[in-house]
């Protein structure tokens, strides 16, 4: 069931730079580059867009926020659904990667009428985040509380550091 919201052009605009890491990129660009970001519904409940504030920047990493995946967890609310791309940061037993996570967060305690809505716009928005390897719906702290879930939603048991901690 499409429920006829939009993505806004900010949102494509942050899921392409999320996507694409320049290999030239000097030290300043690499510090704006964002680690993590919240997508809700606007006012009218017509268009996903970037939640304002809602951001870890690379740059932030070891200065202000010391574990990244932790401070993601802490920046999803408590009562109500979000949209949340995560670049994970990984190890496995033969080589290091990165890789975006889409995330459906809709916590038991959201409004009904919120998790409709968020759940039906879902299709809108992953369809203009194309090449997303990783997709999780998360309904609760619970579920995403500890960084094993997200290493064995991103390879298993072959994950052996998550953000440079070991599982």
């Amino acid at each position: 069931m499409a429920s006829g919201v939009t993505v806004t052009d900010d949102v494509i605009t942050v899921f392409n730079e999320m996507k694409v890491r320049k290999l030239q990129a000097n030290e300043d660009e690499k510090k704006k580059r964002k680690k993590a970001v919240l997508f809700c519904l606007s006012e009218d409940k017509k268009h996903i867009i970037l939640e304002e504030g809602q951001e870890i920047l690379t740059g932030d990493v070891g200065v202000t926020v010391q574990d990244p995946y932790l401070h993601f967890v802490t920046m999803l609310p408590p009562n109500d659904c979000r949209y949340a791309l995560y670049d994970a940061t990984y190890e496995t037993k033969e080589t290091k990667k990165e890789d975006l996570v889409f995330i459906f967060w809709a916590p038991d305690g959201a409004p009904l009428k919120s998790k409709m809505i968020y759940a039906s716009s879902k299709d809108a928005i992953k369809k203009k985040f194309t090449g997303i390897k990783h997709e999780w719906q998360v309904n609760g702290l619970e579920d995403i509380k500890d960084r094993r879930t997200l290493a064995d939603k991103l390879g298993g048991s072959s994950v052996i550091t998550l953000e440079g901690s070991p599982l």
